[in-house]
C-alpha cells in the first residue's frame, strides 16, 4: 500500500467507531491505521475489497467478519483475529492470540508469528496458515478448510475434527479425539504448495505432515 495514497486514520487522536464507520462505507481503495496501541475491533465489518494496513499492534477480533477486505497488521493480535471471515485476506506480521480465525467460512488468514491456544476452532472453509508454533486444541472441531502450520502444534491438535486438512511441519503434541495422521498423496502435495505460495512461507510440502479425522465420531454409537 502507498502511504502517500492511502487514507490515513490516527487512533491516536480518531476512534475506531469513526474508522469503522468509514470502512464500513469506504470512499478510497487503501487505508492506513495509525498508532492502533491494541484498540479493540479494528477493521471489522468490512464487505469490499478494499486495503487496510495496521501500522501496530491490535487488540481483541481486529478483522473480524471480514468479507473481501485486504487487512495487514504490523505488529501481534488479540483474541478473535479474522473471526468468522467469509473472504479475503487477513495477514498478521507478529503472533496472535487465541482463537485465531475462528468459524472463518472463507478467506486466508496468515499469522507469520505463533498462534496460541483454540486457532482455527470451528473452522467452516477458511484457510489458516501460521508461520510459527500454535498451542493447544487447533482445530478443535474445525469442519472444512486447511489449517497449515509450520511450527509445532501442542497437545489436542484436531480434537473431534470433521473433515478439514491439518498440515504441520515440526512436532505434534498428544493428538486429540478422533484425529489421526493421513498419507501425504500429490494431491496433498500440490495443495500445500498452493497455500504456501498463497501465505508467501518459505517452506516444502515435502517437510510436512497430514493429520484429520479418523471419522469415529460421526455417527453415536452405545457402548457397553
Amino acid at each position: 500500500m502507498d502511504a502517500l495514497t492511502a487514507v490515513s486514520f490516527d487512533l491516536a487522536h480518531d476512534s475506531v467507531r469513526a474508522l469503522n464507520t468509514e470502512l464500513h462505507a469506504p470512499t478510497a481503495s487503501s487505508y492506513e491505521v495509525r498508532n492502533p496501541r491494541g484498540a479493540h475491533a479494528i477493521a471489522v465489518g468490512i464487505h469490499d475489497g478494499i486495503a487496510v494496513h495496521v501500522r501496530g499492534h491490535a487488540g481483541y477480533y481486529c478483522a473480524g467478519m471480514n468479507d473481501g477486505g485486504h487487512v495487514v497488521v504490523d505488529g501481534s493480535v488479540g483474541t478473535g483475529v479474522a473471526e468468522n471471515m467469509m473472504s479475503g485476506t487477513v495477514r498478521v506480521r507478529g503472533d496472535a492470540s487465541q482463537s485465531a480465525g475462528a468459524t472463518a467460512h472463507g478467506g486466508l488468514l496468515v499469522v507469520e508469528g505463533n498462534a496460541s491456544m483454540r486457532c482455527g476452532i470451528s473452522l467452516k472453509g477458511a484457510d489458516v496458515a501460521v508461520g510459527g508454533s500454535v498451542g493447544a486444541s487447533c482445530g478443535f472441531m474445525a469442519q472444512a478448510g486447511r489449517i497449515v502450520v509450520c511450527g509445532d502444534a501442542a497437545d489436542g491438535l484436531g480434537d473431534s475434527v470433521y473433515e478439514t486438512r491439518l498440515y504441520v511441519r515440526g512436532e505434534v503434541g498428544v493428538l486429540g479425539a478422533d484425529c489421526v495422521p493421513k498419507e501425504m498423496r500429490d494431491e496433498h502435495r500440490r495443495e500445500l504448495a498452493e497455500l504456501l505460495a498463497a501465505a508467501e512461507l518459505p517452506y516444502a510440502p515435502e517437510e510436512f505432515r497430514r493429520f484429520g479425522s479418523a471419522r469415529r465420531l460421526y455417527h453415536w454409537g452405545a457402548h457397553s
